[in-house]
């Protein structure tokens, strides 16, 4: 690595730098093997990102934001969380720690329960609501084809292919995005131009004309693109703890910038359109009534099903799978066989009604006010508290100093939820002052907060 990115990032000289390792062979210990480079990693995010539910969230804004406000938004948002993954990663980047085991300097063993509970739950929802998604397309697929139509049957068989996929670990998720990532990118610059041939016209009278706002609906659609990421904001650990050591704070910002923003913007304006255009949220209609040639909508529809696969492999199950294996202290591949069969418990189809798109838009804003906090206390622990300095020893001794829970954490995450929750509208942004401040406040001066200062 260079020298200038080893004192940005304060990596230590003897950091490993091993290119392989087994499939499935993952664990809570310091990483000591890594297996991305800058280009796979971008790739990997690039692939992991193809969230279902910008579709949605693009369909929530219609008659709010004019078309350059909604670009905007989501441009903005992307660079958002650029930024923020790149100020929470660093920990993950430097000592190869998990999510689970950066938490524990701030919330200590017992309470890293709750940061985990909170970045599993949506995880879940959100991977049940993709696979429905995804078994939807093939069965779209299968009944125009061959005639069989049975969507319970693709969403079972569709789930069951992911967890198989799935207890690979990492050395699976590198080659399934990096292969992924051309087709996704392909498909989407298609169905996009494929929306805008189809409604062009109909929406350049509606959409550049509206007048919009610039005002709280135009910064609360900013956060609700930034909500989708903000689940991954807050594990980014578990991924940069994979990325080769040598990337600055700057690249590592751009890097995750630029493989999530091309995704965002192509699938939020799709959405977007279509819904003006139609009135339709559902992603499958939406592409069943853009795209008029058979074998091109086959196509479209199995890369919706595809992207599916690669988003929730390394956003919805990695990030609850360490939550089980930190507290139920069980073994990778076990850990992600009861995520997956977790995700029948969400009823998805409940969650694609053509009604749901405001239900989902208070979905991630509501989960956003829990997360937003939790980021701000681990940024905040991190560089003020420690000064980018972590003792390894004692984040792997549950009888150590960090033994039991922080209450000066877990205070600052109430307030900061409270104060969210007041302003629901940009949950994330109103979360990052009172919870950050007052978690400084309290490690400082609140003597119960002494044993996780010192």
């Amino acid at each position: 690595m260079t020298l200038h990115a080893q004192r940005e990032w304060g990596v230590p000289e003897n950091a490993p730098e091993t290119a392989t390792k087994a499939l499935g062979d993952e664990s809570l210990a310091p990483q000591k093997t890594r297996i991305m480079g800058r280009a796979s990693y971008l790739l990997a995010w690039f692939g992991g990102c193809v969230s279902i539910g910008t579709f949605t969230m693009g369909s929530s804004v219609v008659g709010t934001l004019n078309l350059i406000q909604a670009t905007l938004a989501i441009a903005i948002g992307c660079f958002v969380i650029g930024a923020a993954l790149a100020l929470n990663g660093a920990a993950g980047y430097k000592y190869g720690i998990p999510f689970m085991v950066q938490a524990r300097s701030a919330f200590g063993f017992s309470g890293t329960r709750l940061p985990g509970l909170v970045r599993a739950v949506p995880a879940i929802v959100w991977y049940g609501f993709q696979s429905w998604i995804g078994a939807g397309a093939l069965n779209m697929v299968s009944a125009t084809l061959f005639g069989f139509d049975n969507l319970v049957f693709f969403f079972i068989a569709f789930q069951f292919l992911q967890i198989g996929l799935s207890v690979m670990g990492f050395q699976g998720i590198k080659w399934l995005e990096n292969i992924g990532s051309a087709f996704i990118l392909a498909s989407l610059v298609y169905m996009f131009y494929a929306t805008v041939q189809r409604y062009g016209d109909t929406l350049s009278a509606n959409l550049l004309t509206m007048e919009g706002s610039w005002g709280m609906p135009f910064w609360g659609a900013t956060m609700l693109f930034l909500g989708i990421y903000s689940t991954m904001i807050l594990n980014v650990s578990d991924y940069a703890r994979e990325h080769k050591h040598g990337t600055g704070p700057g690249l590592m910002t751009t890097i995750y910038s630029m493989s999530i923003l091309p995704c965002t913007l192509f699938m939020g304006m799709i959405g977007y359109m279509v819904s003006e255009a139609t009135g339709v949220a559902d992603p499958i209609q939406v592409f069943a009534n853009a795209v008029d040639n058979t074998p091109l909508l086959m196509t479209t529809l199995m890369f919706i099903a595809f992207a599916q696969v690669t988003t929730n492999v390394l956003n919805n199950v990695v990030p609850p799978t360490y939550v089980l294996m930190d507290v139920f202290k069980l073994t990778f591949k076990k850990a992600t066989v009861i995520v997956g069969l977790l995700a029948f418990a969400t009823f998805p189809w409940e969650l694609v009604k053509d009604g749901s798109a405001a239900g989902l838009q208070i979905f991630v804003q509501t989960y956003s006010a829990f997360l937003g906090p939790i980021f701000a206390v681990l940024v905040v622990d991190y560089y003020l508290i420690r000064g980018r300095e972590l003792n390894l020893d004692h984040l792997y001794n549950p009888q150590g100093p960090y033994q039991g829970m922080n209450y000066g954490a877990l205070v600052a995450t109430v307030l900061g939820v409270v104060v969210a929750l007041s302003f629901s509208a940009v949950s994330w942004y109103a979360s990052l002052i009172p919870a950050g401040l007052s978690y400084y406040l309290l490690m400082k001066y609140w003597p119960a907060c002494q044993r996780f200062r010192d």
